[in-house]
């Protein structure tokens, strides 16, 4: 299923994370880079880029590195505000960045809009009422 907010795929979705990421890092994504951050092969990444081009995510030029589009910055811009909230979310609850990463990694992907929009009131509500997150801690 479909939506503004993802790709359609784990894996495209990850790709298009970390071309962001690595942008606005550096100013550039380079496939060495992403094979480098991601641990796959330059040829597997090589031939994402080709997908991602292919399905308007990304402009990938041979040599001379990979831009992404508007839809596809729209899509990537999504999914960190998607994994920032989840983060934020947990750390809340003063879980372990090791758990986290590994739940978040794990529930981005999945997560719908409406349940997002559920988990951002929440840590809003949480953050401004320090009370009610040390009674609902004290319950863990």
């Amino acid at each position: 299923m479909s939506s503004s907010r993802t790709s359609g795929s784990v894996a495209m979705d990850d790709y298009l994370e970390q071309i962001l990421n690595l942008i606005e890092e550096k100013g550039y994504a380079r496939p060495i880079d992403i094979s480098k951050n991601l641990g796959i092969s330059q040829a597997s990444v090589t031939n994402m880029l080709r997908r991602l081009d292919t399905e308007g995510l990304v402009n990938h030029e041979k040599y001379r590195g990979t831009v992404l589009t508007e839809k596809g910055h729209t899509i990537a811009n999504a999914i960190i505000e998607r994994h920032d909230t989840l983060t934020e979310f947990l750390r809340l609850f003063d879980i372990d960045e090791e758990t986290i990463y590994a739940d978040v990694e794990g529930m981005e992907h999945h997560v719908s809009k409406a349940t997002l929009g559920v988990i951002t009131t929440l840590v809003a509500e949480l953050k401004s009422d320090p009370k009610l997150l040390a009674k609902l801690k004290a319950k863990i």
